[in-house]
């Protein structure tokens, strides 16, 4: 059954890819109708969301972002389709690098490190900068259930020589990477809720109390990683910024938690400046402490 989803969604999904720019939008627009509109795609979580973290707006100004969010979600996924047949050149025009030089500091230094990301604005074709960078990429990522829609997704985000390595296969990678002295940048999406049982620190996100991922600090410190975070701006419709930011490069000269905690206000400040660009349908505060 997993075969015949994937045979049968395949061919749609490479229509969609090679749709001109303004004919991909339109449609684009119109799966925003669907979504939002008819089906009502998690519009609850997202309500919900927006009224804890955002208590100092209205209801209209929250419903005006909601609105906003749901169009750049399915820009943003369908964008990731379209990554399997843009041109180099098209997607160097549209994903563009403020500063790269400070990622090739490290490369030239021999210091391979660990890259912290949210899901905010276009975190799809970020990978996409990777040649770039003089580092071997390594995104870590959680498994699709289908395994030839993850195996797809696997493709798709590998398009730019990136190393597509499973959560559970990154502490191994990282040791055999050390043993071998090889130049790696482990990419981490570190934003979101973490299970019950990897629960090690809270704090005030968004105002609110919550569990937060402490991974990459983790392991930053057991494999002496500096943490770089990149933050992605959305410039208009199908263009996006990437600003690199150090956040540590010396991870054993912070306190435990702080290198987390830092990169979390640089998260709050994105969201804050733009809020319609965060991934508002992820349960982000389900675990809040009342």
């Amino acid at each position: 059954m997993q075969f015949i989803v994937y045979i049968l969604a395949y061919p749609l999904l490479w229509l969609i890819s090679i749709l001109p720019f303004r004919l991909f939008y339109w449609f684009s627009d119109f799966v925003y109708f669907l979504v939002y509109r008819v089906i009502g795609y998690r519009r609850k979580v997202v309500r919900e969301n927006l009224a804890l973290t955002l208590p100092h707006l209205n209801k209209t100004e929250r419903k005006e972002i909601e609105k906003k969010f749901y169009k750049h979600m399915c820009d943003m996924f369908l964008e990731m389709i379209k990554t399997m047949t843009i041109s180099p050149e098209e997607m160097e025009k549209r994903f563009h690098v403020t500063n790269i030089e400070l990622v090739q500091e490290y490369a030239k230094k021999g210091k391979s490190v660990i890259l912290v990301a949210s899901h905010y604005a276009s975190y799809e074709w970020l990978l996409t900068i990777n040649p770039k960078l003089g580092f071997q990429g390594i995104a870590v990522y959680k498994k699709v259930a289908n395994p030839y829609f993850d195996k797809l997704i696997r493709k798709i985000r590998s398009k730019y020589k990136t190393e597509m390595v499973e959560t559970r296969k990154a502490i191994p990678t990282m040791a055999q990477n050390q043993r071998k002295g090889l130049l790696s940048m482990y990419g981490l999406a570190s934003d979101q809720s973490p299970k019950l049982d990897r629960i090690f620190h809270s704090m005030k996100f968004m105002g609110v109390e919550v569990p937060v991922h402490t991974g990459a600090e983790m392991l930053a410190k057991k494999y002496d990683l500096s943490v770089i975070m990149v933050k992605v701006k959305k410039i208009k419709r199908g263009y996006y910024e990437a600003t690199f930011l150090s956040i540590a490069d010396n991870p054993h000269d912070y306190e435990n938690f702080d290198i987390t905690e830092k990169y979390l206000r640089e998260v709050e400040k994105q969201i804050y400046e733009a809020p319609e660009y965060y991934l508002w349908t992820h349960k982000r505060w389900k675990h809040r402490v009342e």
